[in-house]
């Protein structure tokens, strides 16, 4: 017993109390806006247990009149105890409804939420979570919280409801008959809190493997490809059966202690009950009571044993919620992005649009959160009308220059800001998610999404017309190839691009990123699976527009520096402006 008791006082210590208390109340922030419909619902159980309390008294009337201990009405009260069961029925199935409604509700509301903010996460700390537990968190326990919300305050009130209303049915009848509803009572609690203390440890292991199996599936399905140019299908069968094999341990592990929980409460529930049928027959030989309150005290029986674990329950219920909660609160309590000058900086594209907009990083340093420093001092500028290069050995920063231009990372010293004018006579904004409607971006890899070709331009322009878009894909070098295909512009992209070779999925991403038409545009090896002479094509299209257009590229490809007012190479984590000897040698050796 101290040693049970010095056990729970650690962990109050540890704080898991006040842990689970303020997960609770994360809970029902969202249960909170549903206060009405979750009352409906608890009144409505409360009426359904009237009901049942009433089918009792009149199964009673009806024995007793059947057995001759009572005059009556016996075609009324049979009547009477099929229109009750009938109302029950009916009560149940809207309870259940209603139930189901308020879940729905709730779980949309929990999930749209949640899916808003993980979307606002700051990026850095969200790629710590792999793409499968998020989905997991996300949808998961999502749902078990949702679920929660409804079946344990509601459900705790309604089951105490249903406990001391038959509670007090039989002790003012019969007082006796209540101590045969107790009798399992401390089997109960003991199993309760074994259960309670195996449930917490169950509900982490079960999230982590959920999570596990479905970040392995998530991602040997998004990598098809790879899994069978590598022939390694046979070792991601293995690896998948390897996952179930843990699962299933784990689950069957839980499931036997389950079972030999459940077997002991069911022999206890077996035993009180045909103590009571014992006791009863006692007192109705005895002339204490009829058969007909035998009966009701019977079932009533049942109804306490039942409700008291029905109440017991709720406290594993209340440990996989809180724990569903600390699961989600992980996430959306990252730190997060904010768009709070949104409004002002679309003014600023809209005043200079004619003149163009352009980038200066002044003295930046950036480090990941591993520790890795890719950034110290550096420095680098972008005018409109030019075409910036930035080159570097693979792994030196060049991806991380256009994470920090478009502020998916956010820079540690020095300033990074926008401006307009001759000159930098305008300055605009420093920059931040707020000044991503600048820039178009075209990243490495294929970046398109399943659906038609119209549907994916129209993901950066919603009200884009058909014109506009064929426009935009003739600038991109790619309307010669869709305009042969037999849907046109609404023909279907497979996931991950699928259906298109990877040049042509280039010129489609380079053709979105022209039909949001921002005044800056970010290209990341974006033409390398182009031939040189769409290459030159296409950024000669890119510049030649009617807007001034501010481009820079990350590249290996000498045509491309060719065409740049200047390049910058990433070197001892700097960037250093290169002359027109360094540029010839860097083409010449390519």
């Amino acid at each position: 017993m101290r040693e049970r008791i010095a056990f729970y006082w650690k962990r109050i210590k540890e704080g898991r109390l006040k842990e689970m208390w303020k997960q609770t109340k994360w809970i029902y922030g969202y249960g909170k806006h549903h206060w009405f419909a979750m009352i409906v619902y608890t009144l409505l159980g409360m009426v359904g247990t009237v009901v049942s309390l009433l089918m009792g008294f009149a199964s009673r009337d009806l024995v007793n009149i059947i057995t001759g201990y009572q005059t009556g009405k016996l075609i009324q009260t049979f009547c009477l105890m099929i229109g009750l069961g009938i109302g029950s029925t009916i009560m149940g199935q809207i309870t259940n409804y209603v139930s189901s409604w308020i879940g729905m509700r709730v779980d949309a509301e929990i999930k749209s939420d949640i899916f808003e903010k993980i979307l606002v996460t700051d990026w850095e700390s969200l790629t710590s979570y792999h793409t499968g537990d998020l989905l997991t968190r996300w949808n998961a326990d999502a749902s078990n919280i949702s679920n929660g919300v409804l079946n344990f305050v509601p459900n705790a009130i309604i089951y105490s409801f249903r406990f001391l209303s038959a509670f007090f049915v039989v002790v003012y009848n019969d007082a006796s008959f209540a101590l045969f509803a107790f009798l399992g009572m401390p089997v109960s609690l003991i199993l309760s809190k074994t259960l309670m203390k195996r449930m917490v440890n169950n509900n982490q292991r079960s999230a982590a493997m959920g999570a596990k199996m479905s970040g392995f599936n998530q991602e040997t399905f998004s990598n098809i490809q790879t899994i069978k140019a590598f022939d390694l299908i046979g070792l991601y069968i293995k690896r998948l059966k390897q996952l179930q094999k843990e699962f299933i341990t784990m689950r069957l592990d839980f499931q036997k202690m389950s079972i030999w929980t459940s077997l002991l409460l069911s022999t206890v529930g077996l035993l009180v009950s045909y103590a009571a049928y014992g006791w009863g027959i006692y007192r109705v030989w005895s002339g204490a009571i009829d058969y007909g309150t035998m009966t009701m005290f019977l079932g009533l029986s049942g109804t306490l044993t039942g409700t008291l674990h029905n109440l017991t329950s709720l406290i594993p219920t209340a440990i996989g919620l809180t724990t569903s909660a600390g699961r989600l609160m992980d996430i959306v309590e990252m730190p997060r992005e904010t768009d709070e000058k949104r409004e002002e900086v679309k003014k600023f594209i809209e005043e200079n649009h004619e003149e163009g907009i352009g980038l200066t990083l002044n003295k930046v340093d950036y480090a990941y959160k591993n520790g890795t420093q890719v950034f110290q001092g550096a420095s680098m500028e972008a005018r409109p009308h030019e075409i910036i290069g930035l080159v570097g050995p693979s792994g030196e920063g060049k991806t991380t220059m256009m994470r920090i231009l478009l502020s998916l990372v956010p820079i540690q010293g020095g300033e990074a800001y926008c401006w307009a004018g001759k000159d930098q006579k305008k300055k605009g904004f420093e920059l931040s998610p707020s000044t991503r409607q600048l820039f178009s971006y075209v990243p490495q890899g294929n970046t398109m999404f399943s659906g038609s070709i119209a549907q994916n331009m129209r993901n950066v322009k919603e009200d884009a017309t058909d014109e506009e878009i064929i426009e935009a894909l003739k600038q991109a070098c790619a309307w010669g190839f869709v305009e042969k295909l037999p849907e046109g512009i609404n023909s279907e992209i497979q996931e991950r691009g699928g259906g298109f070779s990877e040049g042509q999925s280039q010129r489609l991403s380079i053709a979105r990123a022209l039909l949001r038409d921002t005044p800056i545009l970010l290209l990341d090896e974006a033409t390398s699976a182009l031939d040189v002479a769409t290459e030159r094509q296409v950024l000669r299209n890119i510049m030649g527009g009617s807007r001034p257009k501010t481009c820079i590229v990350t590249t290996h490809r000498p045509t491309v520096l060719s065409l740049c007012e200047r390049v910058y190479a990433i070197r001892k984590q700097q960037c250093v402006s290169l002359n027109e000897a360094e540029i010839k040698e860097l083409i010449d050796q390519f």
